[in-house]
């Protein structure tokens, strides 16, 4: 999938004014991602997308703060919060409220699941809490 047809659908999926808006949803979910992801889940996923689209989730994959002992247990298993942190984060990125964070996290990830190969994408709903995983196409197919 190419980087412009990835953002015209989370425009239209998310109901996004423009494509900047679809960009700044998509960078913001997907750094988000990156801190609550293991590193190496974080690497394969950017593999698959645009480039535009995955230099988010390498860049904060690759450069957690801390101690090397901090950075290299976040990067086997990410970050720990939950629903509430991850709309928190996504709304600060994106400077809209938690639930429109949440409206464009879950348009963007309908999108992520047609772009990526099925068993990346259950990879990510394994290593998510259900909370998180309830934005996730599979689980509201349920």
């Amino acid at each position: 999938m190419r980087y412009e047809e990835l953002t015209g659908l989370v425009q239209a999926r998310a109901q996004l004014p423009d494509r900047q808006s679809a960009e700044r949803a998509i960078r913001a979910t997907l750094e988000t991602l990156a801190e609550r992801i293991p590193g190496g889940l974080a690497d394969h996923m950017a593999a698959q997308l645009p480039r535009e689209a995955g230099e988010p989730l390498r860049r904060v994959a690759a450069t957690h703060e801390g101690t090397p002992e901090e950075r290299a247990h976040r990067r086997d298993h990410g970050e720990r919060f939950d629903l509430t942190g991850f709309a928190g984060r996504v709304a600060w990125r994106t400077e809209h409220t938690e639930d429109e964070a949440l409206r464009e996290a879950a348009a963007f990830f309908e999108v992520l699941d047609s772009a990526v190969d099925p068993e990346l994408m259950e990879k990510l709903y394994g290593v998510l809490p259900s909370d998180i995983r309830e934005l996730l196409p599979e689980a509201r197919a349920e």
